[in-house]
């Protein structure tokens, strides 16, 4: 049986990853947080999922409130499995100190907030306890599916590798949002890119994680461990209006420490990025971008194209799809062929994913996916912790989740610094 201890949970995503109940996971869990509102959030989206009415979690949260958080937690040692998602100025420090003590951590992205901590991040990787990131993408049902079309030679091929990228990802987000059914309470520090990371640091973690996957699933290239070499970086702000930061982090003020981001009655959030980069021959080029507040009866939006030799495969999320994730199959040539391949595909995966199906569209196919295996983003977090505590149970991590983990905070390293200043790097 797994105690989880929480430290400084300043994240939501912390609490998300008590969405669900763990078999292998006591009820009682411990918190070492200090007192005031990141901790009663938290402690209030735990006590709503103990609530709901559809399968209620019966967690017994132990609090141990007060100054000196890390240093309390190494010395109760409450539970051998830590959760951090909060502040990410300071999480790779926490996350060596906690390594270091013999304690496993599931920590959520970015574990650097900039361009500083690479030596931390290569330490707490290099073996001993269990270092893992919160990458909850790798359970989403349509990126199970594109990994599986992609390493179909078959179906896909093998990647472009002239004209345009063969890989492009691009997403939009919303700085106001619902979790759980109910606003999200974001703290004021999230907008403060030197605490949360900026454009570069933050979501693109997710997106280099993807394309890394992508890439080894593709037969010819699967046991290529390249390093991503760096084509191009940059990064752009958001203009957030002082009502939506009150409205999200109930503060009626921009603090000092964002004072140097401000402009007129805006702050110019720098969250939004883009970088090109080259992996074992594959081009690939990412953008991702902080919208304010996320539209009526919709959601975040996603699109990504992978050029493959066979066929072309589009993920497309959005206003034109009712903002669920379409997946669709372009093939490149006889029709006929890439019929029976997707139909033989399909057909295979129906014991693992029951009911996906294969329709026509004006230039290929769509892969249908039903309802029940498409649960939300939200879903995708107790996933990521039994993975996590499966590496726990056996004492390692597969070797190339490490190498990858890596090699991604390398390159998103060197491409913060490509990217030039930061608007607000004139702060004290």
């Amino acid at each position: 049986m797994h105690t989880l201890a929480f430290l400084d949970p300043g994240h939501f995503h912390a609490a998300l990853t008590l969405r669900e109940r763990h078999p292998r996971v006591s009820d009682e869990i411990f918190i070492c947080a200090p007192p005031g509102r990141e901790l009663d959030d938290f402690l209030a989206l735990v006590e709503a999922f103990n609530r709901r009415l559809e399968r209620p979690t019966a967690w017994r949260p132990v609090v141990r409130a007060g100054d000196r958080s890390l240093e309390r937690l190494l010395s109760d040692r409450p539970g051998e499995v830590v959760i951090l998602a909060g502040r990410n100025d300071r999480k790779i420090t926490l996350m060596r100190r906690l390594h270091d003590a013999g304690l496993h951590v599931l920590a959520d992205k970015p574990w650097l907030a900039g361009p500083e901590g690479l030596d931390d991040v290569r330490h707490t990787l290099a073996g001993g306890p269990v270092a893992m990131e919160i990458m909850t993408g790798r359970h989403e049902i349509t990126s199970l599916l594109t990994r599986r079309l992609v390493g179909d030679s078959e179906v896909f091929g093998d990647f472009e590798s002239a004209g345009a990228p063969g890989i492009e990802i691009a997403s939009v987000h919303h700085l106001e949002k619902t979790v759980n059914g109910a606003p999200l309470r974001r703290p004021a520090w999230f907008f403060d890119i030197r605490v949360q990371g900026d454009g570069i640091a933050d979501i693109p973690t997710h997106m280099v994680d993807q394309a890394q996957r992508l890439v080894a699933a593709c037969g010819p290239r699967a046991s290529a461990r390249s390093v991503p070499e760096l084509l191009s970086a940059r990064r752009s702000a958001t203009r957030v209006p002082l009502a939506l930061f009150s409205r999200v982090t109930g503060e009626t003020e921009f603090p000092p420490e964002v004072g140097a981001a401000v402009a007129g009655s805006d702050l110019l959030y720098e969250g939004n990025g883009a970088l090109s980069f080259r992996l074992a021959g594959v081009t690939v080029a990412l953008d991702t971008r902080w919208d304010l507040t996320i539209p009526p009866g919709g959601g975040d939006a996603h699109r990504m194209v992978l050029r493959g030799t066979r066929a072309e495969i589009r993920v497309e999320q959005g206003p034109a799809t009712g903002f669920a994730r379409k997946l669709s199959v372009l093939p490149h040539g006889d029709q006929a062929r890439a019929r029976t391949s997707l139909e033989r595909a399909v057909g295979s995966w129906q014991s693992e994913h029951p009911g996906v199906s294969l329709s026509g569209v004006d230039a290929g196919w769509e892969i249908r996916v039903p309802r029940e295996l498409d649960t939300g983003h939200e879903s995708h977090f107790p996933l990521v912790l039994a993975e996590f505590l499966s590496f726990v149970d056996s004492k390692s991590a597969p070797p190339t989740l490490m190498t990858d983990t890596l090699a991604k905070y390398v390159l998103l390293t060197q491409a913060s610094s490509a990217a030039g200043p930061l608007v607000s790097s004139s702060r004290p």
